[in-house]
């Protein structure tokens, strides 16, 4: 971890920021000359705070589209994530971010709902990222979220990025025949060519690789793949009159799910689900839900 957290310092900001420009410094960083030379030895010992955001009722209703969930008041259990994208984007293109935010790969996300969160209620959100360590690819870290009503929590998001690093130990490679064989699936989806874009637009994440083949072809995917973000969305959604008031929510982002695409959308009673390519079984995103007891 880079710091205890009475070292940490808080950075109010008065607004949510713009995406647009964010992407925009990210991409200069990648730019030989341009970019700030970056210590990728420690994350920032900051945490970015914005108070009293309100929900857009319009772009609420969007995202339900987008993701398939129902129109109602409370918010998705995801949504909390959307809005506080920009507030993670910010520290991420930050000059003394460790690394560059093009090529990072978000691997898992958790995420904690205290209770139903109502769409009128203003949210208090901040972000930091801890816990920098090893990975056998490279190095990861979290990216902490939470969503505060007044002086209650009502909401945490945990997101882990690993980017990715030449490393000395060789990596175990899994022979297909030990792959556990999938649950039987409990429905099948196609995922439209245009899902990325649709998703770039309700979430603010326009990272290219979602919504350009050129840009996906860049970094080794033979054409643009889904956001993990917008995969476990659509899950929950599924899952969406089983939830229960409190839980925990945990998924893996496995394998990259091109656009377009066909997957088998699995349930089990003990609350576990995931996505997997229709037709060889491979599996996009694992998670499971726990239910927090009162």
């Amino acid at each position: 971890m880079t710091g205890k957290p009475d070292e940490r310092t808080e950075a109010e900001l008065p607004r949510l920021p713009a995406t647009g420009p964010l992407y925009r410094r990210a991409a200069i960083g990648l730019t030989p000359g341009l970019g700030a030379a970056r210590r990728a030895d420690r994350l920032p010992d900051v945490e970015l705070v914005v108070r009293g955001v309100t929900v857009d009722r319009d772009h609420l209703a969007g995202y339900d589209r987008v993701c398939g969930f129902r129109l109602a008041d409370v918010l998705p259990p995801t949504y909390p994530h959307v809005l506080a994208f920009p507030l993670a984007l910010r520290l991420m293109t930050a000059p003394e971010f460790p690394f560059p935010l093009v090529g990072l790969v978000h691997v898992a996300n958790r995420i904690t709902t205290h209770r139903p969160v109502d769409a009128a209620e203003p949210l208090d959100l901040s972000v930091r990222a801890v816990d920098l360590r090893p990975h056998s690819r490279g190095r990861q870290f979290d990216v902490l979220c939470t969503a505060s009503v007044g002086a209650e929590v009502v909401w945490r998001g945990v997101s882990t990025y690993l980017r990715r690093e030449r490393v000395a130990a060789e990596r175990a490679r899994r022979d297909p025949a030990d792959r556990p064989t999938p649950p039987a699936p409990t429905a099948v989806w196609r995922v439209g060519a245009g899902i990325g874009r649709d998703y770039a637009r309700v979430s603010g994440d326009h990272n290219p690789i979602h919504t350009s083949r050129l840009a996906a072809r860049l970094f080794g995917f033979p054409r643009p793949i889904a956001h993990g973000m917008w995969s476990k969305a659509r899950c929950l959604a599924a899952l969406a009159n089983r939830l229960p008031d409190a839980y925990v929510v945990d998924v893996d982002f496995t394998l990259p799910l091109p656009l377009p695409g066909t997957v088998s959308f699995t349930a089990t009673p003990a609350w576990g689900f995931g996505l997997y390519d229709a037709r060889r079984g491979r599996p996009y995103l694992v998670g499971e839900v726990t239910p927090i007891r009162g």
